[in-house]
């Protein structure tokens, strides 16, 4: 019986009597997806040469060759003229046979003192790396554009709300900077993940690290990393920066998704408390009338899809010896999926915030209903010497007399409202109207519209220190 001919085109094809089948090679490849790392790939390459000349290990013409023969390789994947070959594998061995094809012997002696296991390791953890400062670049816009629409709503009434249920007035501005403090705990998130994030792998080798006197350090100092692995089996296996990662993304998006939820409402003709610009919105093929948040009611949808990607990494991993195992081919879709999802969607709201209408009128209407000042009124009976429990309970009867009548606690007469407390006095509609309400909590983080400018002004200053 004769055997198969090996396909000598896969570099690791010496120890193998056989080619591979044609239907695991489909199923194995990686190249279709993991090719966009061919920018990190490239960076890596190129580091390790230089190592690999600084020790003595190459020639300077070899790194020399090897340095041009990248970029001229780079240049060819930037046109879109280099031929990516499934046969090949993935993003690695198809940059690698293109340049040994390009340049001979000298491209065979780059893999010197690495392995695909650290190789790959290094080159997901520098795509991740600025795939997070792209997305801290767009927080940073988002969290302006938020400060920007806060400062023009500082004195705008709003309902707040608990249970959905109108509780108390609070200024637009405060809402939207409440909606900052989520960015900018996203931000400190990622920012912790990059830590993690930037130490450098490679040098480990396939688990062992090499025989090589490599120069870890220098590599790292090229590529821009912090420290270099102190571990080579675990440096080859972790994969925890990419679940850090895409848990800090996973959590971008609930809060993306809550904003887009209240965007959802608020844009209603119930509440009509905003108007999202149209080019931002869609239309029915049925009902002319109809104006559809979809960018908000596509945010909302594309979370479950990121807090997919951050489970199926876990799962992944959760039962993986060290040290590295085929299964983590599988962590670059739901990476890449995560990233550029959050990426879109931080665009998206970037170039819309600033857009939004807010329709005050209505806004301070629906902020007069559901007896939003009960609190205040209960406040006022405090300051007359009311214990506050025995406040509460005149407050709440006198929420329930207003209810009857379907009026506002503000359209209670004086003497209703006497009839409950003595302590009432004049005075009292000139602390239960929604603008006393929020002028009166002035303190630090409160929704007054001095405090929100107040806010606003650290906030500034913040960012140009």
């Amino acid at each position: 019986m004769s055997e198969t001919p090996v396909n000598k085109n896969q570099m690791w094809s010496g120890r193998f009597s056989e080619s591979t089948s044609e239907l695991v090679a489909r199923f194995s490849e990686s190249v279709s997806f993991d090719q966009r790392l061919w920018r990190a790939d490239i960076a890596g390459s190129q580091a390790h040469a230089r190592m690999l000349g600084k020790i003595g290990v190459l020639t300077a013409t070899d790194v020399a060759s090897i340095v041009q023969g990248l970029d001229a390789i780079a240049g060819e994947i930037e046109a879109g003229r280099f031929v990516w070959q499934a046969a090949l594998e993935d993003v690695h061995m198809n940059i690698e046979a293109a340049l040994t094809a390009r340049i001979g012997e000298a491209g065979k002696r780059l893999h010197t003192g690495r392995s695909r296991n650290d190789q790959v390791a290094t080159d997901v953890r520098l795509f991740t790396r600025g795939a997070i400062d792209e997305l801290l670049a767009l927080i940073t816009r988002v969290a302006d554009a938020l400060l920007d629409l806060a400062e023009q709503e500082a004195d705008s009434i709003l309902p707040g709300f608990t249970h959905l249920q109108v509780a108390q007035p609070v200024t637009f501005g405060h809402h939207l900077l409440a909606w900052r403090e989520q960015m900018l705990r996203d931000a400190a998130r990622l920012a912790d993940a990059r830590k993690r994030c930037n130490v450098l792998p490679l040098g480990s080798a396939a688990l062992a690290g090499t025989v090589y006197p490599l120069d870890r350090h220098y590599v790292a100092e090229l590529l821009g990393f912090d420290a270099v692995s102190e571990n080579s089996l675990d440096a080859v296996s972790d994969r925890d920066f990419a679940i850090e990662t895409v848990f800090a993304c996973s959590l971008l998006m609930v809060h993306l998704s809550r904003w887009s939820e209240e965007l959802i409402l608020w844009s209603t003709p119930m509440f009509g408390f905003v108007s999202l610009p149209d080019r931002f919105c869609t239309g029915s093929s049925i009902m002319p009338q109809k104006k559809n948040p979809d960018v908000p009611e596509l945010v909302r949808g594309k979370t479950g899809r990121v807090v997919g990607d951050l489970n199926a990494l876990l799962m992944l991993m959760k039962a993986q010896p060290l040290a590295y195992n085929r299964d983590n081919q599988e962590d670059k879709q739901p990476l890449f999926d995560a990233l550029d999802t959050a990426r879109d969607c931080l665009a998206v709201y970037a170039e819309m915030i600033p857009h939004i209408v807010v329709r005050r009128e209505r806004c301070r209407a629906a902020a007069a209903q559901g007896f939003s000042t009960a609190t205040d009124l209960a406040d006022y009976l405090v300051k007359k010497g009311l214990p506050f429990r025995d406040a509460h309970h005149v407050v709440g009867n006198a929420v329930g007399l207003a209810a009857q009548k379907g009026c506002d606690l503000s359209e209670l007469s004086l003497t209703e409202l006497q009839h409950f407390s003595a302590l009432v006095g004049e005075d009292v509609f000139a602390h239960i109207t929604p603008e006393a309400s929020v002028a009166a909590r002035t303190t630090y983080g409160g929704t007054a519209p001095s405090a929100v400018r107040a806010a606003i002004a650290r906030a500034r200053a913040a960012r140009t220190a």
